[in-house]
C-alpha cells in the first residue's frame, strides 16, 4: 500500500507543475496585452509622439529587435494553452473597449497629426484583434468562440472573412482559384485589391449556393452573407448617427487598415507557393511546403503562434498556441511587421523571396 504522504507528495508536485505551466504560460502570452495597453496610450494621447507609440511599436520596435533574436521552435506545454484561453477571452472586451473610446474621443480631434496617429493605432487593433484573433476562435467548435469570432469580425467590416477563410481558402489554398493565395511576381498593392474583390465575391458564391441547396432564396435571412451585410451596415449607421460623419469616416479608415494588415499576412504566408494539379479538377493535398512560416519568437507570442502556418492548415481545428514547426515549412527570413515592412518595396521583396522560392 503506497503510504499517504507519498501520494500527498505527488499530488503537491503534480498540482505545483500544472500552477507553474500555467503561471509561464500567462507570462508568455502576456506579452499581447502590450498592444492593448500602448494602443490605449495612442488613443487616449493628447501629443504627437505618444499617439504613434503602437505604429513604433508594430513597425519599429519589433521588427528590429526580430532581425536580432533568432527563430524559437519550442513547443507550447498544456498548462501554457489553458492560460492562452483565459487571455483570448479577456482580450476580446478590451479591445471592444478600445474601439468604444475611439468612437467616443476622436471626433474631438483637432490636430491633424494625432488623428492619424490615434486612426493608425486603432487599425493595427483591428488588424490583430478584430480579425486575427477572431480569425482563432472562428476555428473552433464552440457555439460561444464562433459568436464572439463573428462579433469581433462585425466590428472590423469583415464579417464575410469567416466563411470564405473557413470554407473557401482552408479548400482552395496555394492554388490559382484561392483568393488569398500570392503568385509569384504579384506586387503587394496589386495583391490587396484581387484578395479583397475575389474574397467577398466568393463568400457570397459559396452561401448562395448553400442557401439554394436548402431550398430557400438566395436572399433570405438565412443567407449569413445577408445578415452579416445588414448588421455591418446597423453599425455603420449608428456610428454615423451617434457622432457624425467625421468619426464615421475615421472608424472606416481605422477598419481599412486592418483589413489589409490581414490581407498583407495572407499575402505573406502562401506567397508563390502552389500545388500541384494532378488531375483535371484536383490538385495535391496540402503539406506544409504550401505556407510560409516564421519562427521568431516576439511574432509568435504576440501574434498567437499564428506565424506556424503549415500546421494550421494541416489541421485548422487546433489552436494556436498548440501549433507545431513543421520541418517541412519553408522559413520567411524574418517575422511578420518586417516582412509587411519589406513586402511594401516590391523589387526588394521579390529579390529576397523569388531567391527562397528557387531554392524549395
Amino acid at each position: 500500500m503506497v503510504p499517504l504522504t507519498v501520494v500527498s507528495r505527488t499530488f503537491f508536485c503534480r498540482l505545483l507543475s500544472i500552477l507553474v505551466g500555467v503561471f509561464m504560460g500567462v507570462i508568455k502570452y502576456f506579452g499581447t496585452y502590450i498592444f492593448i495597453i500602448i494602443g490605449y496610450c495612442s488613443i487616449a494621447s493628447e501629443t504627437v509622439l505618444f499617439s504613434y507609440s503602437l505604429v513604433f511599436l508594430s513597425f519599429g520596435l519589433i521588427p528590429l529587435l526580430e532581425l536580432v533574436l533568432p527563430p524559437n521552435k519550442t513547443q507550447t506545454t498544456k498548462e501554457s494553452a489553458l492560460a492562452y484561453d483565459l487571455i483570448i477571452y479577456s482580450l476580446v472586451p478590451l479591445f471592444l473597449f478600445l474601439m468604444i473610446l475611439f468612437l467616443t474621443t476622436i471626433g474631438g480631434e483637432t490636430n491633424r497629426l494625432i488623428l492619424y496617429g490615434k486612426i493608425s493605432a486603432m487599425g493595427i487593433l483591428i488588424g490583430i484583434f478584430g480579425i486575427n484573433m477572431a480569425h482563432e476562435l472562428g476555428h473552433r467548435k464552440s457555439k460561444l468562440d464562433r459568436f464572439l469570432a463573428q462579433l469581433l469580425l462585425c466590428s472590423s467590416q469583415y464579417t464575410h472573412f469567416y466563411i470564405e477563410h473557413n470554407r473557401g481558402h482552408h479548400k482552395r489554398v496555394a492554388t490559382p482559384d484561392d483568393p488569398a493565395t500570392a503568385r509569384k511576381g504579384e506586387n503587394l498593392f496589386l495583391f490587396w485589391i484581387r484578395s479583397i474583390k475575389d474574397a467577398y465575391t466568393s463568400a457570397w458564391h459559396l452561401e448562395n449556393t448553400s442557401t439554394q441547396k436548402k431550398g430557400l432564396p438566395k436572399f433570405s435571412w438565412q443567407n449569413d452573407m445577408v445578415k452579416y451585410t445588414v448588421f455591418q451596415l446597423l453599425i455603420l449607421a449608428i456610428i454615423g448617427l451617434s457622432f457624425g460623419t467625421p468619426v464615421l469616416l475615421y472608424y472606416i479608415l481605422a477598419t481599412l487598415i486592418g483589413i489589409l494588415l490581414l490581407e498583407s499576412i495572407n499575402y505573406l504566408e502562401h506567397y508563390g507557393l502552389l500545388r500541384k494539379k494532378i488531375s483535371e479538377a484536383a490538385y495535391e493535398r496540402v503539406q506544409d511546403k504550401h505556407s510560409w512560416n516564421s519562427d521568431h519568437i516576439l511574432g509568435r507570442y504576440l501574434l498567437f503562434e499564428l506565424t506556424r502556418h503549415s500546421h494550421h492548415h494541416a489541421n485548422s481545428l487546433v489552436k494556436y498556441p498548440d501549433l507545431l514547426s513543421r520541418e517541412g515549412s519553408p522559413q520567411l527570413p524574418t517575422g511578420y511587421p518586417g516582412m509587411i515592412l519589406l513586402s511594401l518595396v516590391p523589387p526588394l521583396f521579390f529579390k529576397v523571396m523569388d531567391k527562397k522560392l528557387k531554392k524549395k
